[in-house]
């Protein structure tokens, strides 16, 4: 009686201790990679029209580390796309790589003092499939490290929830690199390959589901340069949109709007100046999230 009053002891403490709740993974990872395409041919077609061939590739990660007074975040975002037609052969429709990092410790609840460091540049050449030149290619716009953003900042954190993070930064470094020489005055670079910039910078992030299947995430990130016209804010704001259709099917909208006062966009009066930048993508494919 007594070995079985024993093993009846034991098992309960087991089960006891194994139903208590586990404490949470200081660790959250999360991403998605997904590719849409599209592609139309034509035979004989009355109508006309130009036969193409389109893809875009995205891929994006979180990684997020928080325990005790302590708050770690990273993210990278990959994007790459090329659209084919049989009139103007292979074009680029999409490229972009961007990387940030942030450390934060906890002063008050939901208030950390912090420093970051983002990065921000593409994979390929761009162009102006406007300005045909003389050989018949084309302006060349962009290149790898050409141009290049780095920030680098310290300030406060405030993560009141798991989905909201705003980064105020008011002692704030900005880099440009523009390696390939001919490229420097679209990027206000003429004698050197670098400009240097010290002021404040405001990173506001969001993301999270909105509704049923359809989840979201928007960075707002805004510059000011305290040593040269201050009221120009640089303005760099990202919106995407995931709708879930099946296991594998997603339908997504991408929105990436760009204001930069030393950016001098070409018009067709020959002037060049500061434009808002805007840029679209949107597309049904294959996503996968982990």
């Amino acid at each position: 009686m007594k070995k079985l009053l024993l093993s009846v002891a034991a098992l309960v403490a087991c089960v006891a201790l194994s139903a208590q709740e586990q404490e949470p993974s200081p660790l959250t990872m999360g991403g998605s990679a997904g590719i849409t395409g599209s592609q139309m041919t034509l035979t004989n077609w009355a109508a006309g029209g130009d036969p193409s061939v389109a893809a875009d590739f995205q891929f994006n990660y979180s990684i997020d580390y928080k325990k005790n007074n302590s708050l770690w975040q990273n993210r990278l975002e990959l994007a790459y796309g090329l659209n084919r037609t049989e009139s103007n052969g292979t074009r680029k429709t999409n490229d972009k790589i961007y990387f940030s990092s942030s450390y934060g410790q906890k002063v008050v609840e939901s208030l950390y003092i912090s420093g970051g460091f983002t990065f921000q540049t593409q994979f390929a050449d761009g162009f102006d499939y406007g300005v045909k030149l003389d050989d018949g290619g084309y302006k060349l716009t962009s290149d790898l490290l050409a141009p290049a953003y780095f920030t680098g900042g310290l300030g406060v954190k405030w993560n009141p929830q798991s989905w909201l993070t705003v980064d105020a930064s008011p002692a704030t470094w900005k880099g440009t690199l523009v390696k390939v020489e001919e490229l420097r005055p679209i990027y206000g670079l003429t004698d050197s390959s670098t400009r240097h910039e010290f002021g404040g910078n405001v990173k506001i992030e969001a993301k999270g589901k909105i509704y049923g299947d359809l989840s979201g995430y928007t960075r707002l990130n805004l510059f000011s340069n305290f040593l040269h016209n201050p009221q120009n804010v640089d303005v760099d704001w990202t919106v995407r949109f995931d709708l879930k259709i099946n296991k594998w099917l997603s339908a997504n909208f991408n929105f990436h709007a760009i204001y930069d006062d030393n950016i001098k966009i070409p018009q067709p009066d020959g002037s060049a100046h500061a434009c808002l930048q805007m840029q679209e993508v949107a597309g049904v494919g294959l996503l996968v999230k982990f």
